[in-house]
């Protein structure tokens, strides 16, 4: 996929080498638009990147992604310095941005590509993604939500999107970015602890 390799809101890189130290994580919430808008405004968060994984074809366009013949995601690849902001952060922004208990959908966008995922590099994320699960799911059945439907695994091999989908919301300012969130805080520690959520 031709690309500028260039983060249009930071300048810095979105393509590897990323700088010592950093580490990435990969996450998909819906439409990539406004999911990605979330993550870079994060301080500690070094560059995103709009992509597609989880699918079984290589190197997929947009419109076959849409066709939901391919099984990939919409996902955003974040490049962070955890002396900065940790990966439960990030987990925390993650599910206070979406419904995690719709399925293969986001609200009116409906499709293979609008699942929610936590693709996990590495044995820590993963468990520490599945504990969040566990919490949150908690937190969302008090509420009288169902069921958490996110998908938890390894991760997969990553392709970037397009270059018009990259910070595309920065691009195109009053682009669609609707705002699919439960109202209900994350909140492990207070979970923990079995209070109410």
């Amino acid at each position: 996929m031709p690309l500028s390799g260039r983060h249009f809101v930071s300048g810095k890189s979105i393509v590897p080498p990323f700088p010592g130290g950093m580490e990435l994580a990969l996450f998909g919430l819906g439409c990539f638009w406004g999911a990605e808008k979330k993550f870079w405004q994060v301080p500690g968060v070094y560059s995103t990147a709009v992509g597609y994984a989880g699918g079984h074809t290589p190197n997929p366009t947009y419109e076959e992604v849409c066709s939901g013949r391919t099984g990939h995601a919409e996902v955003v690849r974040v490049v962070f310095d955890p002396k900065a902001v940790s990966y439960a952060e990030l987990l925390r922004i993650f599910w206070e941005a979406h419904n995690p208990t719709e399925g293969m959908r986001q609200g009116n966008d409906v499709g293979t590509q609008y699942r929610s995922v936590v693709y996990a590099y590495g044995e820590a994320q993963q468990a520490q993604a599945e504990r969040s699960r566990t919490a949150y799911g908690a937190a969302l059945a008090k509420a009288g939500l169902g069921p958490i439907t996110t998908e938890i695994a390894a991760a997969p091999e990553f392709y970037y999107a397009e270059e018009y989908h990259q910070q595309y919301l920065a691009k195109n300012p009053h682009g669609y970015c609707p705002d699919h969130s439960c109202g209900i805080p994350y909140r492990p520690a207070v979970l923990a602890e079995g209070e109410r959520a």
